[in-house]
Formats: C-alpha cells, structure tokens, sequence
C-alpha cells in the first residue's frame, strides 16, 4: 500500500550527491560529503525530509569520528523509524578496498505502531527515489545491526575482512 508521501527534493540531492563520487572534487569537497545520514517522515505526514544534524560528514572520519559505523549505531532512535544512507567502507579477501551505499529502512520494535505502518508504506516512494543501490537492510533491533558481521554478510559475506577498518574475525 503506498501512503502517498513525497521525498523531498533535498533528499534526492543528496543521495545523488552520496551516490556519485564526483572527478576533480576538492579535498574540501570532499569532507563535506555525507558518509551517513537520516530521513524521516515530516511532521504533517506528507514528506520525506533530511532528519536535521543526523549525519556524518567524511571529513569527520578519522578526526571527530573514529568508528563511523558505531556513530551510526548511535544515530538510531530507539523510539522511531528512520531511513538511512549509509557510505561503507570495507576491504575483501582479495585485498580490494570497497565503498558500497546502504539503504536502511530502521523500525525499531520500541516505534509508534502508526510510525511503523507510515514508513512501511512509504519505503516503495523511496526505493523508486534510490535507484541503482546494490544494497537494502531493513533492520527492527539494535542486536541485528550492532554486529558488524550482519553487513559484512550483505556487502559480501566470508570476503569481506574488514569494515570501516576494524578487521572481521571469521
């Protein structure tokens, strides 16, 4: 059932953004581009909008964030649904390094039920929004996602040897 809800034109920019690496961008540029980020569903219900100050920038890796993929953790609410963009980075088994883009659709047992049922319904206006993406997790607890070997599974399963740099024990 679609519920009719729109996705902004800002979360569209910026999935485009997150999506393409862009040739000649600037260390600056760089920085400023989002490695995770949130959406939620706007207060009247119609629109699917950035969840303000819910990101983290590349830049941030490595200085203010040391483990992206905790941080993200982090960003859940406990008591709401999100969507998610997350910007993975993961080594495999033949040594190549990887950048994958994740979509999450987060829906937390702790959520409104109404909150499940509107972005249940609104995830299909979504996925139409964010094509080209390798990668879907829809996740209900924090104990599907904490591990780090549940999304090594997805992007790869037993190749995958590390995420965000923190080595995988298989």
């Amino acid at each position: 059932m679609a519920s009719g809800i729109k996705v902004s034109d800002e979360v569209i920019e910026i999935f485009n953004d997150m999506k393409v690496h862009k040739a000649g961008a600037t260390e600056d540029d760089k920085k400023k581009r989002k490695k995770a980020t949130m959406f939620c569903v706007s207060e009247d219900n119609e629109t699917i909008v950035l969840d303000r100050g819910q990101e983290i920038l590349q830049g941030d890796v490595g200085t203010t964030v040391t483990d992206p993929y905790q941080r993200f953790l982090e960003m859940l609410p406990l008591d709401d649904c999100r969507y998610a963009l997350y910007d993975v980075t993961y080594e495999t088994k033949d040594s190549a390094k990887k950048e994958d883009l994740v979509f999450i659709f987060w829906a937390p047992e702790g959520a409104p039920l109404k909150s499940k049922m509107i972005y249940a319904s609104s995830v299909d206006a979504v996925r139409r929004i964010f094509t080209g993406l390798k990668h879907e997790w829809q996740i209900n607890c924090l104990e599907d996602i904490e591990d780090r070997h549940t999304l090594a599974e997805k992007l790869g399963g037993d190749e995958v040897i590390s995420l965000e740099g923190i080595p995988l024990s298989h």
